[in-house]
């Protein structure tokens, strides 16, 4: 005779499952996904992958900066991105 078992934390993993189709949860991996990517982007083009400082306030320290520099480039971006042009239609 043969057995099929499940795990103990099946029924959790069940849960989970069901939640991972729900809009709430499309909407935190995308929000998600920002942030990340802003990690991501510290980590391998600012070389903030490894801390010099101990401690949270180290961190904070070195992290601070990083961050302001990350939000006055997307500030940047935001300021001087080219309007569309404008297509008039002038009547006959």
């Amino acid at each position: 005779m043969r057995k099929i078992t499940r795990d103990l934390d099946e029924d959790v993993r069940d849960r989970v499952r069901a939640l991972a189709n729900t809009e709430a949860f499309e909407q935190s991996r995308r929000e998600r996904k920002k942030v990340e990517m802003r990690f991501a982007h510290m980590k391998r083009v600012l070389r903030l992958d490894r801390f010099r400082l101990r401690g949270l306030s180290g961190v904070r320290d070195e992290v601070l900066p990083t961050a302001t520099a990350q939000n006055l480039r997307r500030l940047a971006k935001l300021l001087c991105r080219v309007p569309p042009p404008r297509t008039a239609i002038r009547p006959a």
